[in-house]
């Protein structure tokens, strides 16, 4: 068994496939039984082994389900975004956090943190969630902030290495109809960082591409303003106007193609870490002053996130954190992905002498 980042397979012992909280439950006690780690896994978009096991895999795909009420939405934990966003836009609704791409699980994100472009202004998703049913080898249990606190911190962000989400309710905000996309050029790492900074924007990651002449790169910031009313910020070099969903779905395109030209089923070997803002321009420099395009991929996407975090104790990030995510995928010609991996452990050596801390969903070898 592979997951999205194939660079590790793992043969577990047996895989469940539960419809329930009970079912998990179930599973969990007879893996404990046997001795076995039941590892939880939704759609496996893990990069290192992270969702693989050899003991026994809870496939909680067939988990889903969503009810939404009026200011919050219970959810199954196999279910995707992309399932909570249909239930939920009909309704002029929307979780407060998305991730980048839909297709994947509530569950996976909750556990792992779930980063997506308001993150600047409101956080990660595991903050914005009001109760968890989980099952721990005890069985199966609510917690929140005020019930079960301790096990509440420990399962957001955790992993799944504390208990397996079963079904999350999450609160919603109203979404709009219409955004305005602004694509913005910038100088280098210290210019996204000030934009990022400085802009008012509901929406805002940056870019870093391979420069027209290929012995460089280019920086440019996206920042998304809501509502059809927007105006394009100072800098702003090219906009376009699209709907809520068009935006929150703009990867499917993209996907299909990297499917079609098989570069999705390509090994991902990513690099993600977090990094103090006052440290973070001069690592991203430095990083990016060793890289060659063949380092990254044919397909690979440099990417730079200043967010807020609050309160998620499993989720180790410095004051001020930046995102900056290598996301190499290693494509026919480019490097080996032996040679990636000794970059992300370079790059990750570079973050933590600068402060900074990783993203425990990425690619290093230990």
């Amino acid at each position: 068994m592979r997951d999205f980042g194939g660079i590790v397979e793992r043969s577990p012992v047996r895989v469940v496939r539960p419809r329930s909280g009970g079912e998990v439950a179930r599973a969990v006690r007879e893996a404990a039984a046997q001795g076995l780690d039941a590892v939880p896994r939704g759609l496996g978009h893990s990069t290192y082994g992270q969702s693989l096991t050899g003991g026994v895999s809870i496939d909680l795909r067939e988990l889903t389900g969503v009810d939404v009420g009026a200011r919050h939405v219970v959810v199954a934990a196999g279910t995707s975004w992309r399932q909570v966003l249909d239930a939920t836009l009909p309704r002029g609704l929307a979780p407060p956090v998305l991730t980048d791409y839909l297709d994947v699980t509530v569950g996976g994100t909750i556990s792992a943190g779930g980063i997506g472009g308001t993150s600047h202004v409101r956080g990660v998703q595991a903050e914005h969630v009001l109760a968890l049913d989980v099952v721990v080898e005890g069985g199966p249990v609510v917690c929140s902030p005020a019930v079960r606190p301790g096990l509440f911190d420990a399962v957001r962000a955790g992993l799944g290495r504390h208990g397996v989400i079963t079904r999350a309710t999450l609160p919603l905000v109203p979404a709009p109809e219409r955004v305005l996309c602004c694509t913005i050029p910038c100088r280098d790492a210290e210019d996204v960082l000030r934009v990022q900074r400085e802009l008012r924007a509901d929406d805002i990651s940056a870019q870093v591409k391979p420069s027209e002449s290929g012995d460089g790169w280019t920086y440019e910031t996206k920042a998304v303003l809501y509502g059809d009313k927007a105006e394009p910020p100072p800098g702003t070099a090219e906009t376009e106007e699209l709907s809520f969903l068009d935006f929150c779905d703009r990867m499917r395109p993209d996907v299909e193609e990297l499917i079609r030209l098989g570069e999705w089923a390509r090994p991902h070997p990513w690099a993600m870490v977090f990094l103090p803002a006052s440290r973070a321009a001069a690592v991203i420099e430095e990083t990016l002053a060793e890289m060659t395009t063949a380092a990254l991929g044919l397909s690979g996407v440099i990417l730079i996130k200043a967010l807020r975090v609050g309160h998620v104790p499993m989720l180790a990030v410095p004051d001020d954190p930046v995102l900056f995510s290598v996301l190499r995928t290693a494509s026919p010609g480019c490097a080996s992905v032996a040679d990636m991996l000794a970059a992300n452990r370079t790059l990750l050596d570079r973050a933590r002498a600068a402060g900074g801390t990783r993203y425990a969903v990425d690619s290093v070898p230990a």
